[in-house]
Protein backbone atom coordinates (compact mmCIF):
# COMPACT_ATOMS: atom_id res chain seq x y z
CA UNK A 1 0.00 0.00 0.00
CA UNK A 2 1.37 3.28 -0.91
CA UNK A 3 -0.37 6.48 0.82
CA UNK A 4 -0.05 10.16 -0.42
CA UNK A 5 -0.99 12.91 2.19
CA UNK A 6 -3.33 15.06 1.59
CA UNK A 7 -1.43 18.51 2.63
CA UNK A 8 -4.41 20.61 1.64
CA UNK A 9 -5.72 19.73 5.35
CA UNK A 10 -3.09 17.67 6.90
CA UNK A 11 -1.10 20.59 7.72
CA UNK A 12 -3.43 23.33 8.31
CA UNK A 13 -0.90 25.08 10.45
CA UNK A 14 1.95 25.23 7.97
CA UNK A 15 2.59 27.53 5.31
CA UNK A 16 0.96 25.77 1.91
CA UNK A 17 4.59 25.65 0.33
CA UNK A 18 6.29 24.25 3.34
CA UNK A 19 3.74 21.49 3.57
CA UNK A 20 5.45 19.03 0.97
CA UNK A 21 8.49 18.97 3.06
CA UNK A 22 6.76 18.02 6.24
CA UNK A 23 5.01 15.36 4.42
CA UNK A 24 8.87 14.22 3.29
CA UNK A 25 9.81 14.62 6.97
CA UNK A 26 7.20 12.10 8.06
CA UNK A 27 8.10 10.00 5.93
CA UNK A 28 6.47 10.32 2.95
CA UNK A 29 7.66 10.34 -0.82
CA UNK A 30 3.80 11.50 -2.06
CA UNK A 31 1.27 14.46 -1.51
CA UNK A 32 -1.47 16.03 -2.92
CA UNK A 33 -3.07 18.97 -2.85
CA UNK A 34 -6.85 20.83 -3.39
CA UNK A 35 -6.34 23.76 -5.82
CA UNK A 36 -3.52 25.56 -4.15
CA UNK A 37 -3.96 29.11 -5.02
CA UNK A 38 -6.38 32.09 -4.43
CA UNK A 39 -6.83 32.35 -8.56
CA UNK A 40 -7.54 30.38 -11.28
CA UNK A 41 -4.95 31.13 -13.33
CA UNK A 42 -2.17 32.28 -11.27
CA UNK A 43 0.78 34.01 -12.03
CA UNK A 44 3.89 31.95 -13.60
CA UNK A 45 5.75 32.70 -10.23
CA UNK A 46 3.19 31.36 -8.04
CA UNK A 47 3.28 28.46 -9.88
CA UNK A 48 7.35 28.08 -10.16
CA UNK A 49 7.14 28.66 -6.23
CA UNK A 50 4.60 25.69 -5.82
CA UNK A 51 6.17 23.53 -8.14
CA UNK A 52 9.78 24.23 -6.57
CA UNK A 53 8.50 23.62 -2.89
CA UNK A 54 6.92 20.71 -4.26
CA UNK A 55 10.38 19.37 -6.49
CA UNK A 56 12.30 20.64 -3.40
CA UNK A 57 11.06 17.99 -0.84
CA UNK A 58 11.44 14.93 -3.04
CA UNK A 59 8.17 13.54 -3.57
CA UNK A 60 5.61 13.33 -6.22
CA UNK A 61 2.49 15.32 -6.41
CA UNK A 62 0.42 12.25 -7.20
CA UNK A 63 -2.89 14.31 -7.36
CA UNK A 64 -4.50 17.95 -7.47
CA UNK A 65 -7.71 19.37 -7.75
CA UNK A 66 -8.88 21.67 -10.63
CA UNK A 67 -10.06 24.93 -9.54
CA UNK A 68 -13.62 24.76 -6.83
CA UNK A 69 -14.13 28.19 -7.03
CA UNK A 70 -14.87 29.96 -2.92
CA UNK A 71 -14.54 26.72 -1.22
CA UNK A 72 -15.01 28.83 2.32
CA UNK A 73 -17.72 30.23 0.96
CA UNK A 74 -19.27 26.84 -0.31
CA UNK A 75 -18.61 26.54 -3.75
CA UNK A 76 -17.90 23.21 -4.72
CA UNK A 77 -16.63 23.35 -8.16
CA UNK A 78 -17.25 25.70 -11.34
CA UNK A 79 -17.81 23.17 -14.19
CA UNK A 80 -21.34 22.91 -14.30
CA UNK A 81 -21.65 26.98 -14.55
CA UNK A 82 -21.78 27.85 -18.24
CA UNK A 83 -20.76 31.42 -17.19
CA UNK A 84 -16.92 29.91 -15.90
CA UNK A 85 -16.41 27.68 -18.58
CA UNK A 86 -14.05 29.68 -20.39
CA UNK A 87 -12.39 29.57 -16.49
CA UNK A 88 -12.56 26.28 -16.45
CA UNK A 89 -10.80 25.46 -19.69
CA UNK A 90 -8.03 28.00 -18.82
CA UNK A 91 -7.41 26.71 -15.38
CA UNK A 92 -7.45 22.54 -16.77
CA UNK A 93 -4.01 24.10 -18.99
CA UNK A 94 -2.82 25.78 -15.97
CA UNK A 95 -3.39 22.34 -13.91
CA UNK A 96 -2.27 19.92 -16.43
CA UNK A 97 0.63 21.74 -17.04
CA UNK A 98 1.89 21.82 -13.12
CA UNK A 99 1.24 17.75 -13.39
CA UNK A 100 3.39 17.16 -16.37
CA UNK A 101 6.04 18.86 -14.28
CA UNK A 102 5.43 17.05 -11.15
CA UNK A 103 4.39 13.36 -12.30
CA UNK A 104 0.55 13.91 -11.73
CA UNK A 105 -1.69 10.97 -12.10
CA UNK A 106 -5.23 12.40 -11.12
CA UNK A 107 -6.92 15.51 -11.15
CA UNK A 108 -9.99 16.01 -8.84
CA UNK A 109 -12.55 17.95 -10.92
CA UNK A 110 -15.27 19.22 -8.47
CA UNK A 111 -18.95 19.24 -10.08
CA UNK A 112 -20.41 22.58 -8.71
CA UNK A 113 -23.47 22.77 -6.84
CA UNK A 114 -26.85 23.50 -8.22
CA UNK A 115 -27.86 26.83 -8.52
CA UNK A 116 -31.40 27.78 -8.79
CA UNK A 117 -31.44 30.05 -11.79
CA UNK A 118 -30.19 27.57 -13.88
CA UNK A 119 -31.77 24.80 -15.96
CA UNK A 120 -30.08 21.45 -14.24
CA UNK A 121 -30.45 20.16 -17.53
CA UNK A 122 -28.30 23.08 -18.79
CA UNK A 123 -25.61 22.60 -15.91
CA UNK A 124 -25.36 19.06 -16.59
CA UNK A 125 -25.02 19.16 -20.28
CA UNK A 126 -22.20 21.77 -19.59
CA UNK A 127 -20.52 19.65 -17.09
CA UNK A 128 -20.19 16.86 -19.59
CA UNK A 129 -18.64 18.93 -21.48
CA UNK A 130 -16.40 20.45 -19.68
CA UNK A 131 -15.40 16.74 -17.68
CA UNK A 132 -14.49 15.63 -21.47
CA UNK A 133 -12.08 18.18 -21.91
CA UNK A 134 -10.40 17.65 -18.49
CA UNK A 135 -10.20 13.91 -19.14
CA UNK A 136 -8.77 14.49 -22.41
CA UNK A 137 -6.07 16.71 -21.32
CA UNK A 138 -5.12 14.57 -18.47
CA UNK A 139 -4.71 11.82 -20.77
CA UNK A 140 -2.23 13.86 -22.64
CA UNK A 141 0.19 13.05 -19.53
CA UNK A 142 -0.96 9.71 -19.09
CA UNK A 143 -3.23 11.15 -15.83
CA UNK A 144 -6.64 10.87 -15.60
CA UNK A 145 -9.74 12.90 -14.37
CA UNK A 146 -11.17 11.85 -11.29
CA UNK A 147 -15.13 12.64 -10.07
CA UNK A 148 -15.95 12.51 -6.22
CA UNK A 149 -19.42 12.81 -4.62
CA UNK A 150 -18.74 15.34 -2.00
CA UNK A 151 -20.77 15.68 1.72
CA UNK A 152 -21.68 18.83 3.77
CA UNK A 153 -22.92 21.39 1.28
CA UNK A 154 -26.33 19.81 0.58
CA UNK A 155 -26.69 22.04 -3.08
CA UNK A 156 -23.62 19.31 -4.28
CA UNK A 157 -25.57 16.74 -6.35
CA UNK A 158 -23.52 13.79 -6.28
CA UNK A 159 -23.53 12.38 -2.91
CA UNK A 160 -22.84 8.63 -3.88
CA UNK A 161 -20.80 6.73 -6.20
CA UNK A 162 -24.21 5.82 -8.08
CA UNK A 163 -24.41 9.41 -8.85
CA UNK A 164 -20.95 9.94 -9.93
CA UNK A 165 -21.15 6.72 -11.90
CA UNK A 166 -24.01 8.10 -13.28
CA UNK A 167 -22.58 11.23 -14.82
CA UNK A 168 -19.24 9.06 -16.06
CA UNK A 169 -21.62 6.92 -18.00
CA UNK A 170 -22.79 10.07 -19.58
CA UNK A 171 -19.78 11.55 -20.78
CA UNK A 172 -17.89 8.29 -21.57
CA UNK A 173 -14.58 9.20 -21.09
CA UNK A 174 -12.19 5.92 -20.14
CA UNK A 175 -9.88 9.13 -18.91
CA UNK A 176 -12.67 9.83 -16.30
CA UNK A 177 -13.08 8.15 -13.18
CA UNK A 178 -14.08 7.46 -9.78
CA UNK A 179 -12.31 8.97 -7.02
CA UNK A 180 -14.08 6.98 -3.70
CA UNK A 181 -13.55 8.88 -0.56
CA UNK A 182 -14.72 6.49 2.10
CA UNK A 183 -15.71 9.29 4.67
CA UNK A 184 -17.65 11.93 2.11
CA UNK A 185 -19.46 8.36 1.29
CA UNK A 186 -20.38 6.75 4.99
CA UNK A 187 -21.27 10.68 5.90
CA UNK A 188 -23.93 10.94 2.65
CA UNK A 189 -25.61 7.08 4.23
CA UNK A 190 -23.70 5.40 1.27
CA UNK A 191 -22.13 2.14 2.40
CA UNK A 192 -17.96 2.15 0.94
CA UNK A 193 -17.95 -1.41 0.92
CA UNK A 194 -20.87 -1.49 -1.44
CA UNK A 195 -19.84 1.04 -3.37
CA UNK A 196 -16.35 -0.46 -3.68
CA UNK A 197 -18.07 -3.55 -4.60
CA UNK A 198 -20.17 -2.18 -7.82
CA UNK A 199 -17.75 0.30 -9.00
CA UNK A 200 -14.21 -1.01 -8.57
CA UNK A 201 -13.57 -1.16 -12.35
CA UNK A 202 -14.50 2.96 -12.35
CA UNK A 203 -12.48 3.51 -8.84
CA UNK A 204 -9.29 6.00 -10.40
CA UNK A 205 -7.96 7.08 -6.84
CA UNK A 206 -9.48 6.64 -3.18
CA UNK A 207 -9.36 9.00 -0.04
CA UNK A 208 -9.95 7.97 3.26
CA UNK A 209 -10.57 9.40 6.82
CA UNK A 210 -12.72 8.04 9.83
CA UNK A 211 -16.59 9.30 10.43
CA UNK A 212 -17.74 10.94 12.09
CA UNK A 213 -15.44 14.02 12.56
CA UNK A 214 -13.17 13.57 9.34
CA UNK A 215 -10.48 12.28 11.50
CA UNK A 216 -6.97 10.08 11.30
CA UNK A 217 -8.49 6.21 11.12
CA UNK A 218 -9.33 4.60 14.66
CA UNK A 219 -10.94 8.33 15.82
CA UNK A 220 -14.14 7.09 13.93
CA UNK A 221 -16.62 4.20 13.35
CA UNK A 222 -15.31 3.29 9.73
CA UNK A 223 -13.44 0.12 9.33
CA UNK A 224 -10.78 1.40 7.55
CA UNK A 225 -7.89 -1.56 7.02
CA UNK A 226 -10.78 -3.39 6.02
CA UNK A 227 -12.33 -1.32 3.35
CA UNK A 228 -8.66 -0.50 1.88
CA UNK A 229 -8.06 -4.50 2.10
CA UNK A 230 -11.67 -4.57 -0.31
CA UNK A 231 -10.44 -1.97 -2.37
CA UNK A 232 -7.05 -3.49 -2.91
CA UNK A 233 -8.86 -6.98 -3.46
CA UNK A 234 -11.10 -5.44 -5.95
CA UNK A 235 -8.19 -4.33 -8.44
CA UNK A 236 -7.04 -1.02 -7.39
CA UNK A 237 -3.37 -0.38 -7.33
CA UNK A 238 -2.96 3.68 -6.92
CA UNK A 239 -1.55 5.09 -3.62
CA UNK A 240 -4.09 5.74 -0.88
CA UNK A 241 -4.80 9.47 0.10
CA UNK A 242 -4.73 10.38 3.95
CA UNK A 243 -7.05 13.55 3.38
CA UNK A 244 -8.06 13.91 7.12
CA UNK A 245 -8.22 16.68 10.04
CA UNK A 246 -5.72 15.34 12.27
CA UNK A 247 -6.90 15.25 15.77
CA UNK A 248 -4.56 13.28 18.02
CA UNK A 249 -0.81 14.12 18.79
CA UNK A 250 0.50 11.77 15.95
CA UNK A 251 -1.89 11.82 12.89
CA UNK A 252 0.03 8.90 11.17
CA UNK A 253 0.74 6.68 14.19
CA UNK A 254 -2.55 4.51 12.93
CA UNK A 255 -0.19 3.09 10.42
CA UNK A 256 2.07 1.45 12.75
CA UNK A 257 -0.68 0.20 14.80
CA UNK A 258 -1.17 -3.69 14.87
CA UNK A 259 -3.62 -4.88 12.26
CA UNK A 260 -3.97 -1.52 10.53
CA UNK A 261 -2.65 -1.63 6.77
CA UNK A 262 0.62 -0.71 6.15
Amino acid sequence: MRYTVNCSIVFPDLPLLDRPAAAAAAGFDAVEFWWPFADSVPGDHEVDAFVTAVADAGVTLTGLNFTAGDMPAGERGILSDPARAGEFADNVAVAVGIGERLGTLGFNALYGNRRDVLDPRVQDETADRNLALAADAAARIGAVALLEPVSGVDAYPLKTADDAVAVLDRVGSPHLRLLLDVYHLAVNGDDPAAAIERHSDRIGHVQIADAPGRGEPGTGDLPIADLLARVVAAGYHGPVSLEYKPVTADPFGWLTREGAPA
